[in-house]
């Protein structure tokens, strides 16, 4: 059929699945299931998610979107037939993109979609199916799912289905153990193409550090890194760190490690365990002063220093920041001895007190 990409019908899944299935092979040629630390709540959790994003919630927002263009705007109704499937194919990985970068970094910044997206960065090893886990709502919200389900309304089915293949490659290979880039990394000859691949796409070196524990080992960015098939976004919008290492460490800093499904079903499923951001009636309280904090510090060590004001470790960060657009200052001292770090969070020399805490009550 002509809907039909390359004359074969549903031939996106079919290829998507192999992408899925290669990645898994290769890993397990390379011993990852004999190394992996993954409990059961896990493999749940990410098979899971996948099998319930890949069936009913795609097809949800596809034929719901289709059904709101009908009605909104029916005059478009297959306006893309016929055109250039390279452009329209390019313009839809584009438009995904961009929408998936600024709704993935707002799951940074607001508490509300941080909840939703917080499980994907409980994982303290990734994988092919790691990319899957989320909550379920994340992905009923998320804006490029129901883009997609534009697109084949206005007549670029073939190019949602090449698109989805393409950047399932992308997305997939970043999460995957199997670290591709570095093979070019180790080649300085080959240095001119690794910075144009690593500057345009989206590698397993630039994704691992967005899930590295902590800003603190020199390689993570937890609150950058955000884009998911293209580096450009977080490039253009600021948030971009290359360092083309990978992080010891990922997961979250005090992490209660809720279940599976008070996990996958938040807001509908509260966690039983208070401590956790997922509880009923839980809260980050203030736990900023007026008096700055005299702390020992040593030349050459690395610190993180809080400023969003939530942390339980004050002065230092311990990942309270989370769901907010505050972001911790990684630092270091040129000499060892007692320093006064700021603590009302309005010093103007972060994360140093400048006596701002005077003014503060006037």
């Amino acid at each position: 059929m002509e809907g039909h990409l390359f004359g074969i019908p549903n031939v996106d899944v079919y290829l998507v699945m192999g992408i899925l299935i290669f990645f898994a092979l290769i890993e397990v040629i390379a011993g990852y299931l004999k190394r992996s630390k993954k409990k059961k709540g896990d493999w749940i959790q990410e098979l899971g998610g996948f099998l319930m994003l890949s069936i009913p919630i795609k097809t949800v927002i596809v034929i719901s979107s289709i059904a709101l263009c009908h009605f909104l705007i029916p005059q478009f109704n297959l306006v893309l037939y016929g055109s250039s499937l390279a452009l329209v194919t390019i313009g839809y990985l584009l438009g995904d993109d961009l929408m998936q970068y600024w709704y993935h970094r707002s799951a940074h910044e607001y508490q509300f979609l941080w909840k939703l997206h917080r499980t994907h960065h409980q994982a303290e090893e990734l994988g092919f199916f790691a990319a899957y886990r989320n909550a379920g709502l994340y992905y009923v919200l998320m804006p490029n799912l129901w883009l997609g389900g534009i697109f084949v309304f206005l007549g670029g089915a073939k190019a949602v289905a090449l698109g989805l293949i393409v950047k399932q490659v992308i997305v997939i290979g970043a999460h995957s153990t199997i670290a591709w880039d570095k093979f070019f990394y180790k080649r300085e000859f080959l240095n001119p193409i690794t910075w144009v691949l690593e500057h345009v796409f989206v590698t397993p070196a630039f994704h691992y550090a967005h899930h590295g524990k902590t800003k603190r080992d020199g390689i993570s960015n937890p609150n950058g890194n955000f884009g998911n098939m293209f580096s450009l976004w977080d490039q253009m919008f600021g948030t971009a760190t290359f360092t083309r290492q990978f992080p010891l460490e990922l997961g979250l800093q005090n992490d209660p490690k809720e279940h599976w499904s008070e996990a996958y079903f938040h807001p509908f499923i509260k966690a039983k365990n208070p401590n956790s951001e997922l509880s009923k009636g839980y809260v980050k309280h203030d736990t900023t002063t007026n008096e700055p904090a005299t702390v020992h510090l040593e030349k050459g060590k690395k610190y993180l220093y809080c400023a969003c004001g939530r942390s339980k470790n004050q002065p230092f960060c311990d990942s309270s920041h989370h769901g907010s657009k505050k972001t911790p200052v990684l630092f270091e001292v040129k000499r060892t001895g007692e320093v006064r770090l700021c603590n009302c969070k309005k010093t103007k020399a972060s994360p140093f007190c400048d006596d701002s805490h005077l003014t503060v009550n006037g």
